[in-house]
This record gives structure tokens, C-alpha cells and sequence, in this order.
């Protein structure tokens, strides 16, 4: 399993491939219609606004909930 540093990385070389959500603002998939996390419909798509929250979930703890933690 990846560590968040390793994560964030994949999302800081590649982040034309990744959107923020608005709601919750989980980084995620730049495919998805919906956040797997909290189902909203609205991202931000914005490079450098991407790579800057990488780096900054990147660096901490997880404190958010995800879809599989709750499983």
C-alpha cells in the first residue's frame, strides 16, 4: 500500500489526471462525476491549486473519512 507522501506525489507529477472536490475536498480521479467520498458534483480543476493540496495532504495525518473506511 502507498503512503500519503508516495499518493500525493503520484498527484503532484500528474495533476491534469486529478480534481479537488468542493465539499469535501478530497483530491480525486479527474474521470468521476460524483466524490466517491461525499457524492457532491462540483471540483476544482485547477493545476496548481491541485498540486498545492497534494502537497499539503501529503504531509499530514488522514482526518477524513473515506468510502472504505466505512466498510
Amino acid at each position: 500500500m502507498l503512503s500519503r507522501k508516495e499518493i500525493a506525489q503520484k498527484i503532484i507529477n500528474a495533476p491534469q489526471d486529478f480534481k479537488i472536490c468542493e465539499a469535501c475536498e478530497s483530491i480525486v480521479v479527474a474521470n468521476v462525476v460524483l466524490c466517491p467520498n461525499c457524492h457532491a458534483y462540483r471540483f476544482n480543476q485547477n493545476e496548481a491549486d491541485i498540486i498545492h493540496h497534494a502537497e499539503i495532504l501529503g504531509s499530514r495525518e488522514q482526518t477524513s473519512v473515506t468510502a472504505e473506511d466505512l466498510t
